[in-house]
């Protein structure tokens, strides 16, 4: 008997999976996981068929094109991220809906092939077809049935239910599923600020630098054969206390971001996230004139969940449309010099260019220090990206994105710092540096393209720096009390209380909301969440940073001019 040509075109599409199928059920074995996932298989199988042969042209059009483009998302994201698309990686994916567009530019070799596959399924189900129809209604609830046992089966796994099974209902059950948690969720509205402060002007500025993806194990703060980050030397008007390696609060720039901004704890960081005010409403109510400087978006395009609401808690919002990216962090430091010596008493909150992949060109050629590096002159335009265009992650390339890391640390945090030592009265100012999150420069020679963001990271993926800079005669926190309990063991989440005392909040109701502040003993857990977004009674992981398995980064990678 022959097969129609739509029969053949959709078994196509779904031979292309055959090895994903096969691995499913070898991680399942002999168990009665298998034959759930064979009844599953089968009935999402039969679904499409059914579907396929819809009598109704217009019903059935409809319902293939809806298939492509869950394919084409889902096949293209774990295409490009070599990772499983569950659930937590869909609400990511919209978290960085912002960034659709360059995605779309920067990879669309593997958009192109995903979409070649989905056209297999489009084609097989909009052809007309010809032996028979479907018209019994007990036929058509197949496909709904099969929607809906497949939604709970995701919601029932707490996300990941989806792996290894057929992915053209996947998008639409995780986008169910989003709707359920909105309506279910009930964190109640923002609240205004009930936290009484000291009725003394601050009389200086507050300045919070968020770097982008820069780990502390690359920082000559911390490693004897670090990069230069000018934090490490000594400085007749300054006190420059290192709090050594510290654990982020999650391994991807989203979740930092926002935590940071927020104030979240490990405990209760989504509801304060939803219900508490903002680092910015803190420091307008304390009296700072409130400054917001972006390097790495422009034209006033908004990331890391920022929103309309916070841009109206902030007076100025400086972003650098006509500067080249390789210049962002240096423009950066010009304008952070000007607002410190303005004699106005601001805080100011930075998130930096950094080190975000591709870092080929994001420093100068006389900073070419570290070799061999990657190849220049092709990122000259590009913040941040996935694409691994020309990088097929081989110990060899992987030694070249080390030194180029290097080199992009000597400028965008060596020189910067340098920079502000030089020019910035800091007499009157108190400096927070941290990065968002670390990297995995695959030091372990662990395969893979990927730095940060993993479902299952190495722990450089959660360490980042933390140093606070002062003017020598300025009294803020008594930040060296427990610096020797607190170094080597602090976090993120132990910034934004600090930030409420410098602001003269009332310190015991700081710490009841958001826990230890720098000045005191932390007794940090030490650990970054790597599932941040926990979702459908799914409980947050978190990674425990234990430095004794650190990888300090090999000396042997490079040849210094």
């Amino acid at each position: 008997m022959k097969l129609p040509i739509k029969s053949i075109l959709i078994l196509a599409y779904f031979a292309k999976d055959f090895d994903v199928y096969l691995e499913r059920l070898n991680y399942f074995g002999l168990s009665v996981s298998a034959i759930i996932y064979l009844v599953f298989f089968v009935l999402l199988i039969l679904s499409v068929f059914i579907v396929a042969h819809i009598k109704n042209n217009y019903l059935r059009i409809i319902i293939g094109i809806i298939f492509f483009f869950c394919v084409v998302a889902f096949d293209s994201y774990q295409r490009i991220m070599m990772e499983p698309f569950d659930y937590n990686a869909y609400i990511n994916m919209i978290d960085a809906a912002g960034s659709a567009g360059e995605a779309l530019q920067q990879y669309s070799k593997s958009y192109l092939i995903s979409i070649g596959f989905a056209l297999l399924l489009l084609i097989g189900i909009i052809l007309r077809p010809i032996k028979w129809t479907v018209n019994r209604l007990y036929l058509k609830a197949v496909p709904i049935f099969s929607f809906l046992l497949f939604t709970f089966l995701i919601f029932y796994k707490g996300g990941s239910g989806a792996l290894g099974l057929p992915s053209f209902y996947t998008p639409l059950s995780y986008s169910s599923l989003v709707l359920y948690e909105l309506a279910q969720d009930d964190f109640g509205t923002r609240e205004a600020i009930t936290i009484e402060r000291t009725n003394i002007e601050i009389g200086h500025d507050i300045v919070y630098i968020l770097d982008e993806s820069v780990g502390a194990n690359y920082l000559d703060i911390n490693n004897s054969s670090g990069v230069n980050s000018s934090l490490n030397d000594t400085y007749s008007n300054l006190d420059i206390i290192n709090y050594g390696y510290a654990a982020a609060a999650a391994n991807c720039s989203y979740a930092s971001n926002v935590t940071l901004r927020y104030g979240g704890t490990r405990e209760h960081y989504k509801k304060i996230i939803y219900c508490k005010p903002s680092i910015w409403e803190y420091a307008q109510n304390a009296g700072l004139k409130t400054v917001y400087i972006d390097a790495q978006r422009s034209e006033g395009e908004l990331q890391n969940g920022m929103t309309v609401r916070e841009l109206n808690y902030i007076d100025k919002f400086i972003q650098f449309d006509n500067i080249g990216i390789q210049n962002r962090d240096q423009e950066t430091a010009k304008v952070l010099i000007d607002l410190i010596n303005n004699d106005t008493n601001e805080f100011v909150f930075i998130n930096k260019m950094g080190i975000h992949f591709p870092i080929h060109d994001k420093y100068p050629d006389e900073f070419l220090k570290y070799k061999p590096a990657l190849p220049r002159g092709n990122w000259l335009n590009v913040s941040d990206t996935g694409l691994r265009t020309g990088f097929n992650g081989t110990p060899e390339e992987w030694v070249q994105y080390r030194n180029s890391y290097r080199n992009t640390i000597e400028w965008n945090v060596g020189e910067f710092f340098s920079k502000i030592f030089k020019n910035a009265d800091l007499n009157k100012s108190v400096i927070i540096y941290t990065s968002d999150h670390g990297q995995d420069l695959h030091e372990r020679k662990n395969p893979g393209v990927n730095t940060h963001c993993s479902a299952n990271p190495t722990i450089e993926e959660g360490l980042v720096p933390l140093v606070i800079i002062q003017g020598k005669n300025l009294k803020t926190l008594n930040w060296n009390k427990s610096l020797n309990d607190n170094k080597n063991k602090s976090s993120h989440y132990n910034i934004f209380p600090s930030l409420l005392k410098i602001m003269k909040y009332d310190s015991v109701e700081v710490a009841k909301v958001y826990g230890n502040s720098l000045d005191v003993k932390t007794n940090d857990e030490f650990t970054f969440n790597k599932y941040w977004n926990a979702r459908l009674g799914q409980n947050p992981k978190w990674e425990k940073i234990i430095l004794d398995k650190m990888v300090s980064p090999p000396e042997k990678d490079f040849l210094k001019k």
